[in-house]
């Protein structure tokens, strides 16, 4: 389909758009007027990690297109939990942890996404301020009957996992209907005719959509972003050591520039389109690049994705530590560091306490298979003490990609 509204030619060409409801209409709504649109984000930790990136993308190409963003902090809905690609119950959080989560999540948004004010100011809503003044009775009855449990048990997120014979509670059964309603207050009240979010959020968006049809007669529309994997089939949001946090004091700026540092050659050019501003024709010599020089798309996309999500200090700091450590043989300063004391400590205990390895099993297994250095000096027994000298300094390395120093 060819679109006239800047907002869904920007979400197609950065490649944003699996689905939407009712195209025509939201293509003429957009380019005719300011449309406010929300993605909910549950508060499960204190820091959101680079899966959930294609979302905050999506609410960035919103306010990009001149409209409004609203991020839905979940404080209401993570107390019951989204089951949606989920094969367990989440843990039941207490209000303290959801409100301190809530502090840790809000610095990526104000990083990525302009709060000030105007028309397409951004919004951050905590679901909790509506959804714990509810009474339940009331709420059943105005919003239950336009649910059916005969169409709730076809959405994938129930299908699943029942299929898989795991339970189900009763409590999480509830997390469409609440959801859906946040989609019915937030277009009373700040006329929000938009919810973004993605693929796995497709039946949850269509009840939002059908709720508001029914009981307010509103047209409202919904639009989902592919789900992103990279091209060796492993979801966006995780790597070998856990997940790709957003926040700083989750996980290094130098650990977070190096993942992307590290994308496959087959994945830059969508990942660039998808998680930069570059302009496309730059995107498009970048991903053209063939043999080492893809290299150099690489590091713009580090480069890009850190500065927008860390600052560019932070992007700056990190490119130039990578340099430093990879290609002049020294240890930048963005590097982990340990202190070992005056008597030292074993090459295994060094491993765990730079966060090179979670245990001491790993390390030996590490160890064996000759992937540790110490000063570019490979080491085989698990015994070796490692005390630098006073006022020295050791690189510890373990393979080509994990570097750290060690002082006393």
């Amino acid at each position: 389909m060819s679109y006239t509204s800047d907002l869904l030619r920007l979400l197609e060409e950065r490649g944003h758009l699996h689905q939407v409801t009712d195209a025509g209409a939201l293509d003429a709504l957009a380019a005719k007027q300011i449309v406010t649109g929300y993605v909910g984000f549950d508060p499960t930790a204190p820091s959101l990690h680079i899966g959930n990136l294609a979302s905050i993308m999506l609410l960035r190409r919103l306010q990009q297109a001149g409209h409004r963003p609203i991020v839905i902090m979940g404080g209401g809905t993570a107390k019951v939990g989204d089951p949606s690609g989920k094969d367990e119950t989440r843990t039941m959080l207490t209000e303290e942890r959801l409100a301190s989560n809530i502090e840790g999540i809000r610095g990526s948004f104000e990083r990525m996404l302009d709060f000030g004010g105007g028309e397409t100011g951004a919004l951050l809503i905590n679901n909790d301020d509506w959804l714990s003044e509810l009474s339940y009775i009331e709420m059943l009855r105005d919003v239950g009957p336009h649910f059916t449990i005969n169409r709730m048990l076809t959405f994938d997120s129930v299908k699943l996992r029942l299929d898989r014979e795991q339970p189900l509670s009763f409590l999480e059964f509830n997390y469409m209907i609440m959801q859906a309603y946040d989609f019915l207050v937030l277009a009373r009240d700040y006329d929000c005719r938009l919810q973004l979010g993605g693929s796995d959020q497709w039946g949850n968006i269509v009840n939002g959509i059908e709720l508001n049809r029914r009981i307010d007669a509103r047209e409202v529309y919904g639009v989902t972003a592919p789900l992103i994997t990279r091209a060796d089939g492993a979801k966006m949001g995780k790597s070998v050591d856990g997940a790709v946090w957003l926040n700083e004091d989750a996980l290094p700026a130098y650990d977070f520039w190096q993942y992307w540092r590290n994308t496959d050659d087959r994945d830059v050019g969508r990942f660039l389109r998808l998680f930069t501003d570059l302009p496309l024709d730059e995107i498009a010599r970048l991903e053209a690049l063939e043999g080492a020089e893809i290299n150099a798309a690489k590091v713009a996309l580090a480069n890009e994705v850190t500065a927008m999500v860390r600052g560019h200090e932070a992007a700056r700091s990190a490119e130039a530590t990578a340099r430093e450590t990879f290609a002049g043989g020294g240890a930048g300063d963005d590097l982990p560091s340990l202190a070992v004391g005056e008597e030292g400590q074993r090459i295994g205990a060094v491993l765990t306490g730079l966060g090179f390895v979670a245990s001491g099993g790993e390390a030996k297994r590490k160890i064996a298979e000759g992937a540790v250095k110490v000063e570019e000096r490979s080491v085989t027994d698990a015994g070796t003490m490692v005390l630098p000298g006073p006022g020295e300094t050791w690189r510890v390395s373990l393979g080509k990609k994990k570097h750290g120093l060690v002082t006393r």
